[in-house]
């Protein structure tokens, strides 16, 4: 045990990120991955473990692993196996899970993330594929709070790719960054879906160790890393979470090196409720699992394969298209971000952009079409088959038809709230703008009808402008460009 003073010391994390992909069926059977209602109903031989049934891949798990590598800038392995990693849990029936060990998918990634201001990178060691255990129920129930488990195997297969990064994170606020940006890029490959309960969760292993033994460059010798007593904590399920959970964790062995206890080697068990880490074991080690070959399954390898890996295509990330959208468009950093939030927006904002000025489709899709969304608890994907009419309603703006005040909030609303299209909305109504000779006909009259505004305006009064603009407006149900109004206001007064 190496001694230090509480304050003299440097978190060093590292994280294993369980990434469940979105397929329609499980890794190695044709179970459906929709999580039933009713426990054990998306069941089979297979991933119930029964004998004699025998696993076959999933094409689409598989695909999904090389997008990832490839988004992390990761090694796609030349030759990559299948191994049985052996322990015994309730929700895990075969009594091992199918898994990769020393041939995972992907190795040697990075992903870099931006701390104020400033860029860290994150290595990644390996990323692969693996089957999830089942799902274990505590219940609770009687007087006496009498408490027992039950065990749903709808999730047990649900293909899995485990990302593993080296000890390079340094706090709790660079974990939340890092799984923030990694969520973020794995919804833009299609691989992810955040809604899920459950689709992301991480072990975090932390250690403490002396100040003095970090480099200048904020690099630590292995040797170090390897001697220093490291704790994992289970059941993190969300960027806050690991937050969280790591500030207590870091606090906890501070406090007791403090007071001149020892950490001791083991796993913790995140309690969310309670916001603090509790001991469940001691660390495993690899030699507790007794990995050995799975033969049901065969390697990956070969030409074939070259070939696979070569075709796997995947989308611009996040962050080139924000970068993108800054430097084509001329969009302010923060309007970027706002229409790279997902995918789906950042393609909806790319066809309105194609018929309209940058910054009026910005502000149109970032600020007014998406707050009426948000207003409704819609996303741009309830959406997304009405571009049409919602290009439509901005070119009514544009081309003068209606105005853009009765656009926002007649048309748009009624057009989500109803699902009608723009033109019966203006044509019930009445929303079309008003002829000049119109308008300069009304603006005559609201002159005539209120003199003691025109002196107010004659002596200079500022307001009085804006009174007549206004009754000429209601006189015209708002069916008025206020432009026009002020410059035939300011004809016939001036």
């Amino acid at each position: 045990m190496v001694q230090m003073r509480g304050g003299d010391v440097v978190p060093v994390i590292g994280l294993e990120v369980h990434v469940q992909l979105e397929t329609n069926t499980k890794i190695f059977c044709r179970c459906s991955t929709k999580m039933s209602i009713e426990p054990n109903t998306n069941v089979c031989p297979v991933c119930l473990g029964l004998p004699g049934a025998l696993p076959t891949l999933n094409e689409a798990a598989v695909r999904a692993a090389v997008k990832i590598g490839k988004a992390i800038g990761a090694d796609i392995s030349e030759e990559t196996s299948f191994h049985r990693k052996n322990y015994f849990y309730p929700d895990l029936p075969k009594g091992f899970q199918i898994t990769q060990y020393d041939e995972p998918i992907c190795t040697n990634g990075q992903m870099e993330i931006n701390v104020e201001g400033n860029r860290r990178k994150i290595r990644i060691e390996r990323a692969h594929l693996e089957e999830d255990p089942g799902s274990l129920q505590h219940i609770s129930e009687g007087k006496r709070g009498d408490e027992y488990v039950l065990v749903d195997y709808n999730r047990a297969g649900i293909p899995l790719v485990e990302i593993v990064t080296e000890p390079d994170l340094r706090a709790p606020k660079e974990v939340r960054l890092f799984l923030a940006k990694l969520e973020e890029d794995l919804e833009y490959l299609g691989v992810f879906d955040s809604t899920r309960d459950g689709s992301l969760r991480a072990d975090a292993n932390v250690s403490l160790i002396s100040g003095s033994n970090v480099n200048e460059d904020g690099t630590i010798d292995r040797r170090i890393l390897q001697a220093a007593e490291r704790i994992e904590i289970k059941n993190i399920s969300s960027h806050k979470g690991a937050e969280k959970a790591l500030v207590y964790e870091i606090s906890r062995q501070k406090n007791t090196i403090m007071h001149g206890g020892e950490i001791k080697q083991e796993t913790r068990h995140w309690d969310e409720n309670r916001g603090i880490t509790i001991s469940m074991r001691s660390k495993e080690t690899e030699g507790d699992y007794r990995y050995f070959t799975e033969f049901d399954l065969p390697s990956l390898t070969g030409e074939w394969w070259e070939d696979y890996v070569k075709n796997i295509e995947i989308p611009e990330l996040p962050e080139a298209k924000r970068n993108r959208f800054y430097e084509e468009y001329g969009l302010t950093v923060e309007v970027a971000s706002k229409l790279t939030s997902t995918r789906d927006v950042a393609e909806f904002y790319e066809e309105v952009v194609k018929e309209f000025d940058p910054d009026l489709a910005a502000r149109w899709v970032a600020d007014i079409i998406l707050g009426e969304l948000n207003y409704r608890d819609m996303n741009i994907e309830d959406a997304i088959d009405r571009l049409y009419e919602f290009k439509r309603v901005m070119a009514l703006v544009s081309e003068g038809k209606i105005t853009e005040k009765n656009a926002r909030s007649i048309v748009l609303r009624r057009m989500l709230d109803e699902e009608i299209s723009p033109e019966e909305i203006i044509d019930q109504e009445k929303l079309e703008i008003s002829s000049g000779q119109e308008v300069e006909e009304i603006v005559l009259e609201v002159v005539k009808e209120n003199e003691s505004a025109v002196e107010d305006y004659n002596r200079g009064e500022g307001n009085a402008m804006n009174y007549l603009v206004g009754k000429v407006m209601v006189k015209t149900r708002g069916n008025a460009d206020p432009a026009v109004i002020n410059q035939i206001l300011k004809e016939i007064l001036d």
